[in-house]
């Protein structure tokens, strides 16, 4: 579930999901925060975005599959009043009692790569625990790219398809993951929060657009090889499009 993104590509990704995370939500937990948990946390790119935005001394406990995104994660949290421990873990293993203490679950870009049985039972060990959760960017799969081509709806039908295909017999919700969760937390008895968190990618991120075209077309021309997306990526990597990619941020209170 976790450690399946190179460093690489978690920095250059990093500015655009801190511009698109919605600071509406974090303004909304409930206080105080001292101990966060970070599910799949990657190189701590969350964690460097909300810790400043939080009051008070904070406990952070970085938990993913990779070793190396570990202790880069530990290694970059520059902030004097933050301790950082780390975890080596799956999110599917996580227990209420992992919980004990935790004032706030968090995650970014994870919930897509779920399956409606794994959310569930996160949202249930949420509610055990009574602790919030605030989950972000997770795929909402709309695309709008600007100039439009005529073969955009196709790609992202087949991208889509492929965020929700079975693997090792787990069927991942990709778009489906914001409603999915937010349909579980509320079920498991928690006042549920969304709010849009598109990337708007302009000039200035043409590194970065680049980057994740070449992700988004090679996702469906797995999904469709007959449909031959070749010319079309081509087309769009000689001219960049601005685009914006549509994510979902849920913040999930247990009263």
């Amino acid at each position: 579930m976790t450690g399946e993104f190179s460093a690489t590509w978690l920095g250059l990704r990093e500015p655009a999901d801190a511009a698109a995370r919605s600071a509406d939500l974090a303004d909304l937990l409930p206080g105080p925060i001292r101990t966060i948990r970070d599910l799949g946390c990657g190189t701590g790119s969350l964690g460097r975005w909300l810790a400043p935005r939080l009051t008070g001394p904070q406990h952070w406990i970085m938990a993913d599959r990779d070793p190396a995104l570990l202790a880069h994660a530990a290694a970059n949290m520059p902030f004097p009043a933050v301790t950082v421990e780390t975890v080596q873990g799956d999110v599917t293993e996580l227990t209420a009692a992992d919980l004990a203490g935790t004032d706030l679950v968090t995650c970014s870009a994870l919930l897509d790569l779920l399956t409606a049985g794994e959310v569930a039972a996160l949202a249930e060990v949420c509610a055990k625990a009574r602790v919030a959760a605030l989950f972000t960017l997770s795929v909402a799969g709309t695309v709008t790219l600007d100039p439009p081509l005529p073969e955009d709806a196709a790609v992202e039908e087949a991208f889509n398809a492929h965020q929700r295909r079975v693997v090792d017999g787990r069927r991942l919700l990709g778009p489906d993951a914001p409603a999915v969760a937010r349909d579980a937390f509320e079920k498991a008895g928690a006042t549920v929060i969304t709010r849009p968190s598109p990337w708007r990618l302009g000039a200035e991120h043409a590194g970065l657009t680049a980057e994740w075209l070449r992700g988004w077309v090679a996702a469906a021309a797995e999904q469709r090889p007959d449909l031959h997306f070749g010319a079309y990526l081509q087309a769009r990597l000689e001219k960049i499009p601005a685009a914006t990619i549509g994510h979902v941020d849920l913040l999930a209170i247990f009263g």
